[in-house]
C-alpha cells in the first residue's frame, strides 16, 4: 500500500468520530433488542447457551469423550501393532509407518460411525437379514397350512 492509503484511514476516522460512535451505539442497541426477542430467556434470566450445564451439555460432552477415545484408541492400537511388527520382523520403521496410517484410517472410520455419518457395513447385516427373511418365510408357510 502507498503512504497515501496508510494516512487516509486514520484521518477518516478522526473527522467523523462522534457521529460514528453514536451510530455504533444505536446499532448495538438495535442488535441487543433483536437478540432478546429471538433468544428465549431461561427462568433465571440466563440465556440457553451461556447458562449452566444442562442435560444437553452433558450429553454433548459425553459424546465428545466417546469420539475422542475412539480416535485415540485406533491410532494407539495401529501404532502398537506396527511396533510389534517392527520388533519381530526387523522392518523398522516401515511396520510402524504402515500400521500407524492404517490405525489412523480405522480411527477416522470408527469416529464417523460413532457420529452416525457412515452407515454400518451391509456385509455385517446380511446374515441377520437372511435369518429374518427365512423366519418370515417359515411363518408365512405355517399361516398357509392353517
Amino acid at each position: 500500500m502507498s503512504e497515501k492509503d496508510d494516512n487516509s484511514a486514520p484521518n477518516r476516522r478522526n473527522s467523523t468520530g462522534s457521529s460514528d460512535d453514536a451510530n455504533l451505539d444505536q446499532r448495538l442497541e438495535q442488535l441487543k433488542s433483536k437478540l432478546e426477542q429471538v433468544r428465549p430467556a431461561d427462568s433465571d434470566g440466563k440465556s440457553g447457551r451461556n447458562g449452566g450445564t444442562g442435560p444437553g451439555d452433558k450429553a454433548g460432552i459425553g459424546q465428545a469423550f466417546r469420539l475422542s477415545s475412539e480416535f485415540i484408541a485406533g491410532v494407539v492400537v495401529g501404532a502398537g501393532i506396527g511396533y510389534l511388527v517392527d520388533t519381530f520382523f526387523g522392518t523398522s520403521p516401515w511396520g510402524m509407518i504402515v500400521f500407524f496410517l492404517l490405525g489412523f484410517a480405522a480411527a477416522i472410520l470408527n469416529v464417523m460411525r460413532a457420529a452416525g455419518m457412515v452407515a454400518e457395513s451391509q456385509m455385517r447385516l446380511k446374515p441377520a437379514q437372511e435369518m429374518h427373511n427365512q423366519r418370515q418365510d417359515g411363518e408365512s408357510d405355517e399361516a398357509a397350512k392353517k
